[in-house]
């Protein structure tokens, strides 16, 4: 399920955040961060599985009918369909980030406001 990977990334990520805690890297950060993120959108994608559980879950967190249909019933990969607006915006930063996800970003900043 969702909720252990999240808590496995967040150890990972924190102690790999403190041991680069000395280094100036907020654009590697960055790039990071956004990775994971799109990363843990298509693990979500994919274990939605069925079509219809895509679509139903899509409107469940707001999305239209209409492009919630469109989007659950696409053929294409989970690792596209995880960078498309429609999914971005179901699963957005906020939503993971209140559901358990890491922010690196946002770690990473608080580390470094002395600096």
């Amino acid at each position: 399920s969702l909720k252990p990977a999240l808590e496995r990334i967040k150890v990972y990520m924190r102690g790999w955040l403190n041991y680069y805690r000395v280094a100036d890297m907020k654009n590697n950060i960055e790039e990071l961060n956004g990775w994971l993120y799109h990363r843990i959108r298509a693990c979500i994608w994919k274990h939605w599985k069925l079509p219809k559980t895509k679509r139903k879950n899509l409107m469940r967190l707001g999305i239209p009918e209409y492009y919630a249909s469109i989007t659950g019933y696409s053929r294409r990969a989970c690792w596209f369909m995880s960078n498309t607006t429609t999914v971005k915006r179901a699963l957005s930063k906020e939503r993971l980030t209140h559901n358990g996800f890491y922010d690196l970003s946002i770690a990473y900043q608080s580390m470094h406001v002395n600096y």
